[in-house]
């Protein structure tokens, strides 16, 4: 005898639920700013098991179940269940509608301050080398 499992459907606000506090709120956490900008910027839906690792750094599999939902309360993702898989893409569209510009500048500034940090670690350890070669 097969027994079904029912998931709960997953949540998604209307785009007139959506705020901006809700947003920024959700991109205020530098994993899932990152997340976002990743699935921003591909043409496809992502699988959650995709980001297992994010900016070199391993995530948790509940820890990341918990950067979707906020991501998706907020309106920022669509949610798909594919099995036991959920497969997510951008709401960029509906969002540019509502706010036009907003996910935009967030995602090109997120790209800029990441453009920075990388080239602070290459800097790092000339500037290392230097101080240990003049003592």
């Amino acid at each position: 005898m097969t027994t079904l499992i029912r998931m709960r459907p997953l949540f998604h606000p209307s785009i007139e639920e959506i705020t901006v506090e809700g947003i920024l709120h959700a991109l205020s956490d530098p994993v899932r700013v990152a997340i976002y900008a990743d699935i921003v910027s591909q043409e496809c839906s992502q699988n959650c098991s995709t980001f297992l690792t994010v900016s070199d750094k391993t995530i948790p599999k509940s820890t990341l179940s918990q950067h979707f939902r906020e991501l998706r309360e907020a309106g920022l993702i669509r949610g798909e269940r594919r099995g036991v898989e959920v497969h997510n893409t951008s709401r960029c569209t509906e969002l540019e509608q509502r706010f036009p510009g907003l996910i935009r500048a967030i995602v090109n500034a997120h790209a800029i301050q990441l453009r920075d940090e990388q080239g602070k670690k290459r800097a790092a350890p000339r500037t290392t080398r230097r101080a240990l070669t003049n003592k």
